[in-house]
């Protein structure tokens, strides 16, 4: 068959039309991105939730430039200041007034409260059982201590709603956790974490009520697997005076029990005056 006069040899023609409406379709996504409003929660927490994909560092929760567990991340920046090295630390917080802390130094007595971490971290991954459980927890420093936040996410609860009754996972969290923290010298506070409602409760607890039993039901089950009463520091029920995410008082993470492992002082000697 004669070959028609006008035709491309090269049988490529297609080649320009689809180059040109892969130009058209990426203009018009930058576009949609230049015009839109992000949710800056949302936008970390799918960024966290491909932490697995990319092997983000886990061995610290500042390490990355996403944060872990697939939970947002609050407004913790590491310093951009120049510190001497030796004083450098990767584990930002307050400063209780010594050294260079408000620069991201680190404080004297920190180190405690580092290997704590550290201990925890390591027993949690060393249970495959409690590996999608683990996800819920957030262990950082902060002034009053050490911090271990046990965090709702959206369609995962450690307690059913409106109840003190918590679910078998979290059971599960804390028995694992108990050995951990009785071996340790630290008394241990409990607070309990409710989020904002958008309706009034339809429970006969108030989020008072509710936050200190849920604190308290904690309590019994780290007494229950072996931590002895005397480690108790106290316990109490905030409500929804203190959010993780103040600028969402109602997303599911401000839903929590905090356990902390207190920063205190010494004992004084028994034989030392005043």
């Amino acid at each position: 068959m004669a070959r028609k006069k006008g035709a491309h040899a090269g049988g490529h023609g297609w080649f320009v039309t689809f180059a040109d409406l892969m130009a058209l379709l990426m203009s018009f996504f930058v576009m949609l991105v230049a015009f839109s409003t992000q949710d800056a929660a949302k936008l970390q927490a799918v960024a966290g939730s491909m932490r697995e994909a990319f092997g983000v560092q886990s061995q610290s929760r500042y390490s990355g430039v996403i944060e872990i567990d697939g939970l947002p991340t609050r407004a913790n920046l590491k310093s951009a200041s120049r510190i001497p090295p030796e004083q450098a630390t990767n584990r930002p917080g307050p400063d209780d007034g010594g050294g260079q802390a408000h620069l991201g130094g680190a404080r004297s007595g920190d180190n405690k409260f580092a290997l704590a971490a550290a201990s925890l971290r390591q027993a949690m991954s060393d249970m495959p059982e409690i590996a999608e459980i683990s996800r819920h927890i957030m262990i950082e420093e902060s002034r009053d201590g050490l911090n271990i936040q046990i965090v709702d996410q959206d369609g995962r609860a450690m307690f059913a709603d409106g109840s003190a009754e918590p679910y078998q996972r979290l059971r599960l969290v804390l028995q694992r956790i108990a050995d951990q923290l009785k071996a340790m010298p630290h008394r241990i506070s409990i607070a309990g974490h409710t989020a904002a409602a958008r309706q009034p409760a339809r429970w006969a607890r108030g989020p008072w009520e509710l936050s200190s039993e849920r604190a308290n039901a904690v309590r019994r089950i780290l007494e229950e697997a072996g931590v002895p009463s005397s480690h108790f520091y106290g316990v109490a029920g905030r409500a929804d005076t203190e959010p993780l995410f103040p600028d969402d008082p109602f997303m599911a993470a401000n839903r929590r029990v905090t356990i902390t492992l207190m920063r205190e002082a010494p004992p004084m000697p028994a034989s030392s005056g005043p």
